[in-house]
């Protein structure tokens, strides 16, 4: 039974199918910190200590920078959010701004590269994780399979119902900050008593080359990843209750929490061991040193249903993605993709289509990243560079802001904007000085000459050309 009248007059006189208005703010705030704690900080610290050259105040420095630019821009669409609801969250945004035709464009971006992009990272980790426990190759067939089965799993909840999707996601909320809470605390303790921490805050393993400013904008794209997935919470700004006063409400309280958690962690893990063993073996390591085999293996499984409730977030995005678009009557069979299961309230046709984009993402990610390279020059980081991208697609919705909204006062129309606009140049200079546009030597493949973000962009470049083109004949 609907909530809502079943359908509401569009801009065309035309009638759109509304979703349920099923989410209060407990479930949206554990879609932000949900969403965004989840692989990230447990697989990428060691990719952090990696580009600073095993130097843990740098890290954490990285760390700090990238979540007070997340909190910036989370603040950003909060007042956004207070004057906007419509279908979904970042859309509304962007079509309000900027119009009609650049909402269609990034909301193509997101459906076909974003939210599949970082939803098929996220199951094959979720697998990664899952192998630990067996002692299985991370890049072997079992964890493979395991992240198919996953992918395919989290669709169904979300599929079937959404009720209990979001009812899973509190519970996995809850359950993954046990292991961060539980490293934070005791791994801080041991570190101090066992000398490790100390030594780790005084030690660098190895110089970094290009030196410390290298270093720390590597540590900042890599730990984007980590803190990407808040945005998604707008994604149900239309089953959202009282979206106007929730989303920002959310959107804030989430992004603080998560940036505290995140540092925490980060200095209890080097308390449970040296800075050159996390940078060789990882964050299992240092569980392992400080709770023992057994309660390693405990967090571990903590662990792994905490990257399960990031994937079902993301999941939540990507199956949302195609509703997004044919709500504004744009893209591809509209009348097909805006329709709503009349029994579970949800866009099915939408979901299937992010289930398949997903999947195609999650053999990508495995080819490009744990294998030999299958797709030559356009081998890639998939789970970084879409991230950095919608960073740069966020500009000009600020700057029209700034433009548009004239009665607001000066913090809400101009200083936030600013400083979000500020954030965003940085991501996207930082992406482009750590992964590099124009070719470098690539050591790990054999001496051959990498193009990562020239690569990328022409995959990018090709996508959206496709949704011009559907687009175009879409009109015609």
């Amino acid at each position: 039974m609907r909530t809502l009248d079943a359908y509401a007059s569009n801009e065309s006189g035309d009638y759109m199918e509304k979703l349920e208005k099923r989410y209060g703010l407990p479930t949206a705030i554990c879609m932000v910190v949900g969403t965004v704690i989840g692989s990230g900080v447990f697989f990428k610290a060691q990719n952090v200590l990696v580009a600073t050259g095993g130097d843990m105040p740098l890290g954490i420095l990285a760390w700090v920078i990238t979540g007070i630019l997340m909190i910036i821009c989370s603040l950003q669409f909060a007042s956004m959010a207070q004057k906007y609801e419509k279908v979904s969250g970042i859309v509304d945004y962007a079509e309000v701004t900027c119009g009609k035709g650049y909402a269609y464009y990034l909301a193509w971006f997101m459906v076909n590269v974003y939210y599949p992009g970082m939803t098929s990272v996220l199951a094959w980790v979720s697998a990664r994780y899952f192998g630990v426990l067996f002692g299985w190759d991370l890049a072997g067939p079992e964890v493979l399979c395991v992240a198919g089965f996953a992918l395919v799993g989290s669709y169904t909840l979300n599929a079937f119902s959404p009720k209990l999707a979001g009812k899973f996601q509190i519970s996995a909320t809850v359950i993954k900050l046990i292991p961060i809470i539980l490293m934070a605390i005791v791994g801080t303790i041991y570190g101090l008593k066992e000398g490790v921490l100390t030594q780790n805050f005084t030690t660098i393993v190895e110089e970094v080359a290009g030196g410390k400013s290298a270093g720390l904008f590597a540590a900042v794209v890599a730990t984007v990843f980590a803190y990407e997935g808040w945005i998604v919470a707008t994604s149900i700004n239309a089953e959202l209750k009282n979206a106007k006063k929730n989303l920002p409400i959310a959107l804030v309280i989430g992004s603080i929490i998560v940036v505290i958690a995140y540092v925490l962690y980060y200095i209890g893990v080097a308390g449970g061991a040296s800075n050159a063993v996390l940078m060789a073996e990882g964050a299992t390591t240092a569980f392992k040193n400080v709770f023992g085999a057994v309660g390693g293996a405990f967090l571990n499984i903590c662990i792994v249903i905490s990257c399960l409730g990031t994937l079902n977030g993301l999941m939540v995005g990507a199956t949302r993605g195609m509703y997004a678009i044919a709500a504004r009557e744009e893209g591809p069979r509209p009348e097909m993709f805006s329709q709503v299961d009349k029994h579970t309230n949800m866009v099915t046709n939408s979901s299937i289509w992010g289930l398949f984009v997903c999947a195609a993402w999650l053999v990508y990610f495995y080819g490009a990243n744990l294998t030999s390279g299958w797709f030559g020059y356009f081998n890639f980081d998939s789970s970084e560079l879409p991230i950095v991208t919608i960073y740069g697609m966020y500009i000009p919705i600020f700057i029209v802001w700034m433009i548009k909204e004239k009665e607001l006062g000066f913090v809400k129309r101009f200083l936030l904007p600013v400083l979000a606009l500020a954030a965003c140049g940085f991501m996207v200079f930082a992406a482009v000085y750590a992964h590099g546009i124009t070719p470098y030597l690539n050591a790990k493949a054999n001496g051959e000459f990498s193009f990562p973000v020239l690569f990328y962009l022409i995959l990018f470049a090709i996508i959206m050309f496709v949704g011009a083109l559907v687009r175009k004949s879409k009109k015609k």
